[in-house]
C-alpha cells in the first residue's frame, strides 16, 4: 500500500552532481489577462527544484497547461524567474543540445505536454522520447498522479523514477486517513455524488464523523423525501436509505436557498418548488465547527456551496472555524484552496494538498497510477 511508502524517493538517489533529471511538476495554474494569479503549486515545487539544483543536477522541468485563455507554459516559465531561473524550450527535440551547454544546477522548461498528442494517450514512442533526454525521472506532481498520460506512468517505465519532495509529504500526510487518530471527522462536499460515494462508504466505516455537503447533500434530501425544488442532484439511484440510517451521517441541518424573492436561510424540509440549495447555513456550520472541536484529525475536500457564483459564506465560515479547531487539519481541492487563499489563512492548517481529483482518487484506492509507475522500478 502506498501509505507504507513502496517507491523511492529524492533522497535515495545517491548522487545527482551533473545527473539530467527529468521532473514533472504540475503547472496547471491559473492564469487570467496573460499572468499566473495563483502560484501556490509552484511555490510547494519549490524544495525539490533548491534540493537538485544544490546537488547539482541538470533539471528539466515538464508539465502541462488547460488554461482556456492560454496554451503555451512560457507564460510560467516567465513567472518562475522570480523563484529559479528557466531557460524556456518549444520542442523537446532541442533538449539534448541545450543540456550541454547547461551548468550543473540549472534548469529547462519544456512546453506545455499537452502540445503533442502521445501526452494524453500514453503513447509508448512519446514516452520513450522523453525518457531518452534524461538521466533519471523524479515526479512532483502528485496531483496529476491520478492520470494515465505518458509523463506520469509512460517515462518511468524506461528511466529510474523517484518521488519528489513534495509528492512524498503529500502520499504521507493523506495516507493519515487510512490509520486515523481518532475522534476522525471527514467532511466532504462539492458535487456528482456518482464520484464520491465511494468516499462516503469507505469513510462511514474508518471515521466517527462524515458530514456530507455543498450539491451532495441534496441527493440525502430527495432521498428524505424533501422537495429540493431546481437544486443540483445526481440522477442516479445510490440506495441512500440504508446509509442514511448511519449514526456517524451527519447533513446540513439549515441551507441557504435562492428563492423568487431572493435568498434566505431554510430548515431541508421547508424547501419549495422551483427554489435552489446553493450553500450550508448557519446552524450547519456551527454544527460542523462543533464536530472539528471534538476531533483529533479533520480531512476536508470540496466547497459547501455555489462558491464561483457568489454563495461562498457557508464554506468560508467553515475554513475559518477549521483553521482554529485544535485538531490536525488536512484539505484540499480546487474550491476549497481558493477560499483558504482569498482568507490568507495558509498557514493555519496541518496540511493542504495541492490535489483535487487525485486526492480524492488516493483516499479510496489508496493508491494512484502515478504512485504503481514508481513501485514498478523500486
Amino acid at each position: 500500500m502506498a501509505s507504507k511508502k513502496t517507491f523511492q524517493t529524492l533522497k535515495d538517489i545517491p548522487h545527482l552532481k551533473g545527473v539530467k533529471v527529468l521532473l514533472r511538476l504540475d503547472l496547471n495554474v491559473p492564469i487570467q489577462k496573460g499572468r499566473v494569479v495563483d502560484d501556490f503549486r509552484i511555490r510547494q515545487s519549490l524544495p525539490t527544484i533548491n534540493f537538485l539544483q544544490k546537488a547539482g543536477a541538470k533539471v528539466l522541468i515538464v508539465g502541462h497547461l488547460e488554461s482556456k485563455e492560454n496554451t503555451s507554459l512560457k507564460v510560467v516559465a516567465d513567472y518562475m524567474q522570480k523563484y529559479v531561473p528557466v531557460r524556456f524550450l518549444e520542442n523537446y527535440r532541442n533538449v539534448l543540445a541545450e543540456f550541454e551547454s547547461l551548468p550543473e544546477g540549472g534548469c529547462l522548461m519544456l512546453e506545455n505536454l499537452r502540445v503533442w498528442e502521445g501526452e494524453k494517450a500514453n503513447d509508448t514512442t512519446f514516452a520513450k522520447e522523453l525518457a531518452s533526454l534524461a538521466d533519471i525521472y523524479v515526479n512532483d506532481a502528485f496531483s496529476v498522479s491520478h492520470r494515465e498520460h505518458a509523463s506520469i506512468v509512460g517515462v518511468p517505465k524506461y528511466i529510474p523514477g523517484y518521488a519528489g519532495l513534495l509528492f512524498e509529504k503529500e502520499v504521507e500526510n493523506l495516507s493519515q486517513a487510512f490509520v486515523p487518530e481518532h475522534p476522525f471527522l471527514f467532511i466532504l462536499g462539492g458535487a456528482k455524488l456518482e464520484t464520491k460515494m465511494p468516499l462516503v462508504e469507505k469513510f462511514l466505516e474508518r471515521a466517527d464523523f462524515v458530514f456530507v455537503g455543498g450539491a451532495l447533500a441534496n441527493n440525502f434530501f430527495k432521498a428524505q423525501g424533501h422537495e429540493i425544488g431546481t437544486s443540483l442532484f445526481s440522477d442516479q439511484d445510490f440506495h441512500l436509505e440504508e446509509i442514511m440510517k448511519n449514526k456517524k451521517l451527519y447533513l446540513p441541518e439549515d441551507v441557504m436557498v435562492r428563492t423568487a424573492g431572493g435568498r434566505g436561510i431554510k430548515q431541508p424540509m421547508e424547501v419549495r418548488v422551483g427554489e435552489n440549495i446553493l450553500d450550508a447555513g448557519k446552524k450547519a456550520v456551527s454544527a460542523l465547527a462543533s464536530l472539528a472541536r471534538k476531533s483529533k484529525l479533520v480531512v476536508w475536500n470540496g466547497p459547501l456551496g455555489d462558491y464561483e457564483n457568489g454563495f461562498e459564506k457557508g464554506t468560508e465560515d467553515v475554513a475559518k472555524a477549521l483553521s482554529d479547531c485544535g485538531a490536525k487539519t488536512i484539505v484540499g481541492g480546487g474550491d476549497t484552496l481558493a477560499v483558504i487563499h482569498k482568507l490568507c489563512i495558509e498557514n493555519k492548517f496541518s496540511f493542504i494538498s495541492t490535489a483535487g481529483g487525485a486526492m480524492l482518487d488516493f483516499l479510496v484506492r489508496e493508491t494512484l497510477p502515478g504512485i504503481k509507475a514508481l513501485e514498478s522500478r523500486s
